[in-house]
């Protein structure tokens, strides 16, 4: 009778391919995470079109330069969804001028409708126009927009303090743009407060200096420009 001890044990070959099944399983699990850290290597405060940290654009604008020379018409629709889901919307036929911006600013970013700027200027002077939100809604998309854009936190940041402090504000008796009574009909406007503040740019450059060098929070800059903003 012949020995068997030449032929392979009963199921070896089905543990062999368990055995490939559960290496190949393993090697696509380290592909995934490889490719995920690899992806991950943009830092969340990344700024590009799109990012879900600071919401999103649908469509570009086109404007056309009026005949005063110092207003533009737009010529389609931009549309941004902020962070927290608002959907904010410059119609077309949106006259627009970068008048809800601090001239003194221009000259620290460029312009308010040049470069990184263009899309969140356009939609903030519509906003600012409108008056159906509370300000402080305005200039929050405003920096989110920008960021959204690509703008630093640095500039995002010099640029809401100092709308927050010298801004065109109105007041608003409702909170969250939400409709009220008046006269027999629904309105959600603002009513417009005079402000007596000039810009004042060493106020603005020491601002600067202090986010650039404590990267603070929104909430924190809104402290500091609420100690002499009235």
């Amino acid at each position: 009778m012949l020995s068997d001890e030449r032929s392979p044990p009963m199921g070896t070959g089905k543990g062999i391919q368990q055995l490939a099944l559960i290496l190949l399983f393993a090697a696509i699990l380290a592909g995934c995470a490889s490719s995920n850290n690899a992806g991950g290597t943009s830092g969340i405060d990344q700024m590009i079109p799109g990012a879900t940290k600071w919401g999103h654009y649908n469509g570009e604008p086109v404007t056309k330069w009026n005949p005063d020379g110092r207003t533009m018409t737009l010529l389609t629709e931009l549309r941004y969804t902020d962070p927290h889901g608002e959907v904010w919307v410059a119609p077309v036929g949106s006259v627009v001028d970068g008048a809800s911006i601090p001239r003194y600013l221009w000259s620290v970013m460029g312009g308010p409708f040049e470069g990184k700027y263009r899309n969140a200027s356009v939609l903030h002077d519509v906003a600012y126009g409108e008056h159906k939100r509370p300000w402080q809604d305005c200039d929050r998309m405003f920096y989110y927009a920008m960021r959204c854009s690509g703008v630093g936190a640095t500039e995002g940041k010099t640029m809401y303090y100092a709308l927050y402090k010298f801004g065109h504000h109105w007041k608003f008796p409702i909170k969250r743009a939400k409709a009220v009574k008046y006269e027999g009909a629904l309105v959600a406007r603002g009513e417009e407060i005079p402000r007596a503040i000039p810009v004042n740019p060493t106020e603005i450059n020491q601002a600067r200096n202090w986010i650039s060098n404590t990267d603070p929070s929104l909430e924190q800059i809104e402290q500091r420009a609420q100690t002499e903003a009235w």
